[in-house]
């Protein structure tokens, strides 16, 4: 059985939103930058004409869904875009953390279908990714995106509980119904991450939701990377040696 959920959020994305209304077990955080830039950001990675061309996080996805162990499409829910992509690791086991990702693009753009850059070098250190999708704009509002996010999450959780204790005192839907939101058992590590080229709004809300989650009572920690953006910090998880990469399996692996 899975030991742990491990979350990454992109902040543009339905998961920062749902990050913001509960604690999940380890949620890293990153800035973001003005929309003009993402857009072209965005054109860049391939995420809109697609004559634009390669590039490493397109090829890294690739490479990923051709030669890794997984499981696609995996539906959390009924509608058409409520599906999730799985990657595991090459040796099989029952306690291997999840690695969650919800991809960004302002609510407009994006799709799991280009975002497993990460799953390498994450599974080649025993770590079982997920790429979770969601209805985009404008098929898909906020508040349902943000539902699709919670859903996905108690899916996993249902599918691979560490035990049901474990499932019950994580679950999302359990968490919501804290008002005001309370941790329950040891607090959980929470890490947000903005880039140190973030426009100064970004780092105002990552030192705002850092001061929050200590507010509530959560252990939480902000880092700064140096010399890279909202894009660079992600585009840059197709590496193991980048400095957020470490941070993730650190996170997850503490003796490592």
């Amino acid at each position: 059985m899975h030991k742990a959920v491990l979350s990454w959020v992109v902040p543009d994305s339905p998961g920062m939103e749902l990050a913001q209304r509960l604690s999940v077990k380890h949620c890293l955080s990153a800035g973001l930058q003005p929309k003009e830039r993402a857009l072209t950001r965005t054109q860049q990675l391939g995420l809109l004409p697609p004559e634009l061309g390669e590039n490493e996080v397109l090829l890294s996805t690739r490479k990923a869904r051709a030669t890794r162990r997984n499981q696609l499409d995996v539906p959390y829910g009924d509608g058409e875009g409520e599906k999730m992509d799985i990657y595991f690791p090459d040796e099989d086991s029952k306690a291997f953390p999840l690695f969650l990702f919800f991809h960004g693009g302002y609510w407009q753009s994006g799709s799991k279908d280009d975002s497993a850059f990460m799953v390498t070098p994450l599974t080649a250190q025993g770590v079982v990714v997920v790429i979770v999708a969601y209805d985009i704009a404008p098929k898909g509002a906020l508040d349902r995106m943000v539902d699709q996010v919670t859903r996905s999450v108690v899916f996993l959780q249902r599918r691979y509980p560490s035990n049901e204790e474990d499932a019950q005192r994580n679950s999302p839907q359990r968490r919501l119904e804290v008002a005001p939101p309370t941790p329950v058992g040891p607090a959980c590590p929470v890490v947000v991450v903005v880039g140190q080229h973030d426009s100064p709004e970004f780092h105002r809300q990552s030192r705002e939701f850092y001061e929050t989650l200590h507010r509530v009572g959560l252990k939480a920690s902000l880092q700064e990377l140096p010399d890279v953006d909202h894009f660079d910090i992600v585009e840059n998880l197709t590496r193991e040696d980048h400095a957020l990469t470490q941070i993730i399996l650190k996170t997850i692996f503490p003796t490592l």
